[in-house]
């Protein structure tokens, strides 16, 4: 779907700026300086704005865009990442969990590439906030190109399985306190994931 509809999805960061600036802003707060792999990389809206090195993704067409701003770029799989063990100092995954057959799976190569010390960061849309609410019933409706196809979780589920895969959670940061039928508005990031539409989870590999 990502291949198919690559300029739908990125066309939706251009008419949802306040949005995106606001999630964007929100992982950047508990990125620390070093070499970094963004795991679903798309299209590189938030790997251009992050810094990020490296970026993978199954999908071939946004790769090209994510190419285009910049992004150093290899066709992969989260279950099977292409490089050494221990080379990475963050790994970011930002709405790409919900996207994922075997999450579990992509941790594990998240641990395996990461330095000690290094860090993960997972973010989502919380099933159980008014964003994944949302979502959720656009996904019933049938009116959503992405979200059918997504499984959602609430920050709990993504706690536990950082947790399971070895990670300690170090932190969180969230945005989006309006509900979607609201004009957006910039806002600084929360460090309080309860009761905002995207959140991140910090993990650290000790």
């Amino acid at each position: 779907m990502f291949d198919t509809y690559s300029d739908i999805y990125d066309k939706w960061y251009e008419e949802n700026k306040i949005i995106a600036e606001n999630e964007a802003e929100a992982v950047k707060v508990l990125l620390e300086p070093g070499f970094t792999l963004e795991i679903g990389v798309g299209t590189g809206y938030f790997a251009e704005k992050l810094g990020v090195n490296i970026g993978i993704d199954p999908a071939y067409k946004p790769l090209l865009k994510a190419k285009a701003r910049g992004i150093e770029v290899i066709q992969a799989l989260g279950e099977e990442l292409p490089f050494r063990d221990n080379i990475f100092d963050n790994i970011l995954l930002i709405v790409t969990i919900c996207f994922l057959d075997k999450p579990t799976e992509v941790l594990k190569e998240a641990w395996r590439t990461l330095k000690k010390g290094g860090s993960i960061i997972v973010c989502i849309v919380p099933r159980d906030s008014v964003w994944g609410r949302y979502y959720m019933r656009l996904k019933e409706e049938g009116k959503s190109l992405f979200y059918k196809y997504a499984r959602l979780y609430t920050v709990r589920e993504v706690e536990e399985l950082l947790k399971n895969t070895g990670f300690k959670i170090k932190g969180y940061s969230a945005t989006l306190s309006f509900p979607p039928q609201s004009k957006p508005i910039y806002e600084e990031p929360s460090t309080k994931p309860m009761g905002y539409g995207f959140v991140c989870i910090k993990g650290v590999k000790d």
